[in-house]
């Protein structure tokens, strides 16, 4: 079987300036960073958290370097996108590449080129 899927550079940066929100210290930066990545009403899930609009995920997104100083986030594979859909995998680590947490994302494309939703899940898929 063939893949259809492509991505293009504008989603692949998307994903990033999402990953980058979660991962600085600074309020103005995660403010631009947020309001770049998401839509206005965009929904974040993941397995700990789940917020609504930037100003909701802006301040979970600040709660991440509070908690874990000195760790960030990042894109571990390439974008797989299809329809509005992109999927792709990250790693949280520590400044020494020590990982707390890796996981896939699967993130929706809105009409206005943001995401609108993004669902996190942590760790390797399952056995069957």
């Amino acid at each position: 079987m063939t893949s259809t899927t492509t991505t293009t550079p504008a989603v692949t940066d998307l994903v990033d300036a999402h990953l980058a929100a979660f991962s600085t210290t600074d309020p103005d930066e995660r403010a631009a960073l947020v309001a770049r990545a998401y839509a206005p009403d965009a929904h974040f899930a993941d397995p700990l958290f789940a917020a609504t609009g930037h100003e909701e995920i802006t301040a979970l997104a600040a709660s991440v370097p509070e908690m874990y100083p000195g760790h960030a986030f990042r894109r571990t594979s390439g974008v797989d996108l299809h329809h509005d859909h992109a999927r792709y995998s990250f790693a949280f680590a520590a400044e020494d590449g020590t990982v707390v947490i890796d996981g896939t994302e699967v993130a929706q494309v809105g009409v206005d080129g943001r995401l609108v939703r993004v669902i996190g899940f942590f760790g390797p898929l399952p056995t069957a």
